[in-house]
Formats: structure tokens, sequence, C-alpha cells
């Protein structure tokens, strides 16, 4: 009985030193092919503005799932590196974002800034200088107020006069930056290109003959999208200004609103 015990310990011994040293056991693996297609995507970053080149380009296993409409395939456009060759970004891409014609814009198809504008807008420059433009901090995308300073006869006498003639407009441009690059803060430049309806770009024009123009940046707690205006008609003495007598002698206050 003993040596029965002692038998059946060795082996039980011999086991568990086994299982240790073999480790544990393989996984078996099971390989699942999913349907997938390549799709078209950026290799790489593309600014908004930026020129795209087939290398920049590559193709890329997608899901058949979940390719919606406007994603370019090989299946459908084998050439499509070649044939988007020179375009120009109208919209920025991530690397490993899918390209879609729409957010490009084909040379024979006009400019940047044409391409980016809204139905119905107008893009016009008006010149800057660091202090007439919130000390080079104002950016593209920015929404800024418009303010023409200028001298009006007032009887006799010339008054100066500063009033707002646009607000809430989106900057377009400063220079030739229409986006902010590498986390810039300031964006240098000797124009500033704002979006404005036919009718404010107008107003723009005859404003930058009357004197000189200075943007006011708006805070982005009141820069609301869609909403830029107009005020009131330039050198409007009585839409604008407050007529007082002081020692008995007229005068008007500009600018009160």
């Amino acid at each position: 009985m003993v040596l029965a015990i002692a038998f059946t310990a060795a082996l039980g011994a011999a086991w568990v030193a086994k299982k240790i040293v073999s480790g544990p056991r393989e996984v078996e693996t099971v390989e699942k092919t999913v349907g997938a297609t390549d799709v078209l995507v950026a290799a790489t970053d593309i600014n908004l503005g930026d020129s795209v080149r087939a290398d920049v380009l590559k193709w890329q296993q997608w899901p058949v799932e979940g390719v919606t409409p406007g994603l370019i395939t090989r299946n459908a456009q084998p050439n499509a590196p070649t044939e988007l060759s020179g375009a120009v970004a109208r919209a920025p891409f991530i690397a490993g974002e899918p390209i879609k014609e729409q957010k490009l814009i084909k040379i024979s198809e006009g400019g940047v800034m044409a391409a980016i504008l809204p139905a119905g807008m107008r893009a016009i420059a008006t010149p800057i200088r660091e202090e007439t433009s919130a000390g080079s901090f104002i950016l593209p995308n920015d929404r800024v107020d418009v303010i023409l300073s200028h001298k009006m006869r007032v009887g006799s006498k010339e008054e100066p006069v500063s009033e707002a003639v646009l607000r809430n407009a989106r900057v377009l441009a400063i220079g030739q930056e229409i986006e902010n690059k590498d986390g810039a803060k300031v964006a240098t430049g000797k124009t500033a290109t704002l979006e404005l309806t036919p009718r404010q770009a107008e107003v723009l024009a005859l404003a930058q003959s009357m004197g000189e123009i200075s943007l006011s940046l708006r805070s982005l707690a009141d820069a609301t999208p869609g909403q830029s205006e107009a005020t009131a008609k330039i050198g409007d003495t009585y839409g604008n200004s407050v007529k007082f007598w002081k020692y008995g002698v007229p005068s008007r206050a500009f600018g009160v609103y």
C-alpha cells in the first residue's frame, strides 16, 4: 500500500510538472474574411488650398458596408489618383480620410477663394496695418466689425467721425493665408479679405474711398455665422449723432448708438 501511494504521488507530481513546463495551451484562431474594397484616402495631411498630387493619395481597404455615396473606389475609378492630380483642396484632409471629389477643385473650375465662397456672397479686400487690425491677432474665419474713420463737414468746419459701417463680417483671408497653419496665433499681411453680400461690398468700397478702415475683432461668444449686417448709411449725421449745446454754441457728437 505504501508503494502504491508513493507511485500514485509520483505520477501526480510528474503530471503537474509537465503542465508547468509546457505552458498554456495554444488558442486556436479562426480567421474570417470580411467583404472589403479599396477606397481612395489621403496618404498625408492635405491643407486647404494645397495642390493634390498622386503621391499624397493611396488606396486603403474599406468595409463594403461602410462605403457611402461620394467615396472613390478602385472598382469604379481605378485611375482616380492620376485623374485627380493637380486639383486643389477646397477643404482640409487628414491622413487616412477618404477623398471626395466635392472637396476638390479642378484647375478648370476656378480658384480656391471662389470655391470657398458661399452662394450669393462676395470677397472684397481692404488694406490693413497692425494698428488697424487688432494688433494682427485677426485670423481667417474670425468675425469683425468694420469701422470707418473720416472727417465730415458740419457747418463751416470739419469734425472727425468714426462709425461702424459693417458688423459681424467673416474674414476669409489675411494676406494670402486662408487657413490657420501650424497653430499660428498671428497672421501677417497687408490686406484682409472679407465675405460680404453684394450690397455690403459696395458699402465697403465707398468707405475705403472716404477714409481709414479699421477692423474690430468680435468675441467668439457673439460672432454669429450668417448674420453680418450693414449699419446706418455712411455719413448719416442724424442717424448716429447727438446734438448738444455748449456755452451757447451748437455741436454734435458722432458715432453714438
